[in-house]
């Protein structure tokens, strides 16, 4: 007899009715989809990833042709933007204003924290449910135009 705790394997519950990611796959996906759809018409191709509210990456879409190097830092950027509960301008400005805070993020916290453009929190109503990041745009401000047509993509 398996044991989980104090519990036996017959006590264990096997439902998860009612529990729910704030965020679901398929939105995660209609949020991908939005972001890959802009990067299309700008010739950019990009990598969008997709975090719950606590950091922790939900989905990530890379694009033929993008860096490989741009999933690792849309995850970092998104989980960023999420355990900070702020866009990434905002924390662009945060670092501009407190740079030595930033300077020891590092040291402190046991994730990397990167500030950069095309990162956005996903909210509904009040409550935070994620974060998104693209990375990979060729030109300033693809990242942060393709972020804004994946949050459209969301909008009811």
């Amino acid at each position: 007899m398996l044991r989980h705790g104090l519990l036996t394997q017959e006590q264990v519950p096997v439902s998860h009715k009612g529990i729910a990611m704030p965020l679901t796959f398929q939105e995660a996906q209609t949020v991908i989809t939005g972001a890959h759809e802009r990067a299309a018409k700008l010739a950019a191709p990009v990598t969008v990833a997709v975090v719950d509210e606590g950091g922790h990456l939900q989905a990530l879409g890379r694009m033929n042709g993008a860096p490989p190097l741009s999933a690792q830092v849309a995850e970092v950027k998104a989980a960023s933007v999420a355990l900070f509960r702020r866009d990434g301008a905002v924390l662009r400005t945060m670092q501009e204003t407190s740079p030595a805070f930033f300077a020891q993020l590092h040291g402190a916290v046991r994730v990397p924290i990167l500030v950069g453009a095309g990162a956005m929190l996903i909210v509904r109503g009040d409550t935070v449910l994620g974060a998104l990041a693209v990375s990979g745009g060729t030109v300033p401000g693809q990242d942060d135009e393709c972020a804004e047509a994946a949050l459209a993509a969301l909008a009811p």
